[in-house]
């Protein structure tokens, strides 16, 4: 029975890492977006310049939807109903857990980041090479959580 929790635990930490981490890139999107929507509605040229910047924030989702897919290959989920340790469950809750507020704070920061990013390239359109390189300043951690989290993941699981 106890395995039956330990399961549950596992599950929570896959649903804390997708949810956190997807919330947090629609608020990024979500700023960079509308930062876009308004400069593309004086100088409609600058779309191909500002996509990318603007699409940045939703990588943290993609990055919790990995540790997710991690978690699950490496509990056996999808072979059947796996048998987890409680205290294993619980390890990868809060793995997941963490990562996943990492990434929502590091989505949000880097939507911020993003937007005015967008308004350095309407003002100096040259810029644009640049400007892309300050929001992926806060990438780096994003990427170092995801890292981080897959170690410590395949490190708890390493006895299943």
């Amino acid at each position: 029975m106890s395995e039956v929790y330990g399961l549950v635990f596992a599950i929570l930490g896959m649903a804390a890492v997708i949810s956190l981490s997807g919330i947090g890139s629609s608020i990024g999107i979500g700023i960079s977006t509308m930062q876009t929507a308004g400069v593309l509605s004086e100088k409609p040229h600058l779309y191909g310049k500002l996509f990318v910047i603007t699409a940045l924030p939703g990588t943290q989702g993609f990055y919790g939807f990995i540790e997710l897919f991690w978690i699950a290959t490496r509990i056996g989920l999808f072979g059947g109903i796996p048998k987890i340790p409680v205290n294993t469950g619980m390890q990868l809750f809060f793995i997941g857990l963490g990562m996943g507020f990492v990434e929502l704070i590091s989505a949000i920061w880097q939507g911020k980041v993003a937007a005015a990013s967008i308004n350095l390239v309407s003002e100096k359109e040259e810029e644009s090479g640049r400007a892309i390189i300050l929001p992926g300043l806060v990438e780096i951690y994003a990427v170092i959580s995801l890292i981080a989290a897959i170690l410590v993941t395949s490190f708890v699981t390493a006895g299943l």
